[in-house]
């Protein structure tokens, strides 16, 4: 039976909105978790080769402290002659604990180097797990201090969890600080430099990628949405890769993206950038951005 054209209206318009409703649970189901962020370059501080070219990281505890720099100039001699000679990107807790991450060039295992917030250095020792890469590029700790997260080197599908050493009750420097969980990622990185928590579940990282394959741009600023917060059991990682990092010099050549930062107080992300060639000594920098 033809239905009046009033009652043909109400019927198409009822069949439209029932398709819309679809489509839009559709879109909710797949979007994922967290919109990825913009970060807008603001300006850019020299970075010295020795004692700030690897990391650094913005301290809370005591208040009014400096930011911590990482550089082959910044090793400790006694751990050099052990054996301890490359430092990664740091962190520090929000309640004063500041890690380094350190690898050697051969062995078995990699350190981890704890200043606690008196003063009182402490290394704790991880036996590396079957299949994990020697490089220990970063540690960044989640924001309620129990758990670390540490990275390897290469072309890498996770990232690795700890119980934060000197922080998380369960660990000692007489005992192996074990792995505790993974960040399965749903996306392949590539040479990771360093990591940073912005939020409990959700990281920005400096990647040192001279390929471009992975993301269609070399030396990313990348985004991992976490399906969970850190802890004993694996959680997934969504990753997004946000921009290009700046890659400005006098000089011509490879750069390298270095360690990153997020300082909660101010909402500043800084990343370092070493340049190529000579100008390593005279034009490093490390850039700051803010979100928009």
């Amino acid at each position: 039976m033809r239905l009046p054209s009033r009652h043909r209206c109400h019927a198409v318009l009822a069949g439209l909105v029932t398709l819309a409703t679809a489509a839009a649970l559709s879109v909710a189901a797949t979007a994922p978790a967290a919109a990825a962020d913009t970060w807008t370059e603001v300006g850019s501080d020299r970075a010295d080769p020795l004692t700030e070219s690897q990391g650094l990281a913005s301290v809370e505890v005591p208040a009014g402290s400096p930011n911590r720099y990482t550089g082959i100039g910044t090793i400790p001699f006694g751990l050099t002659v052990r054996g301890w000679n490359h430092v990664g990107d740091p962190d520090a807790s929000y309640n004063g604990y500041y890690i380094e991450p350190y690898q050697a060039d051969s062995g078995n295992a990699k350190m981890y180097r704890v200043q606690a917030p008196g003063g009182a250095w402490s290394e704790y020792v991880h036996t590396l797990s079957p299949g994990e890469a020697l490089n220990n590029s970063f540690d960044t700790i989640s924001p309620n201090g129990s758990w670390m997260v540490s990275g390897e080197w290469g072309t890498m599908n996770r990232l690795l969890v700890f119980p934060t050493p000197g922080v998380n009750p369960s660990t000692s420097p007489s005992a192996n600080l074990p792995q505790a969980s993974s960040i399965n990622l749903d996306h392949a990185v590539r040479d990771v430099q360093g990591c940073d928590f912005v939020t409990s579940t959700q990281l920005l990282c400096a990647s040192d990628d001279p390929e471009g394959s992975l993301f269609g741009i070399t030396k990313p600023l990348l985004q991992i949405d976490l399906s969970a917060e850190t802890g004993t059991s694996d959680v997934t990682g969504h990753v997004t890769a946000l921009r290009r990092l700046p890659l400005r010099s006098s000089c011509s050549g490879g750069f390298e993206a270095e360690g990153i930062d997020y300082d909660r107080r101010t909402g500043t992300l800084r990343v370092i950038v070493v340049s190529p060639g000579f100008c390593v000594l005279t034009d490093s920098k490390t850039y700051r951005f803010t979100r928009s």
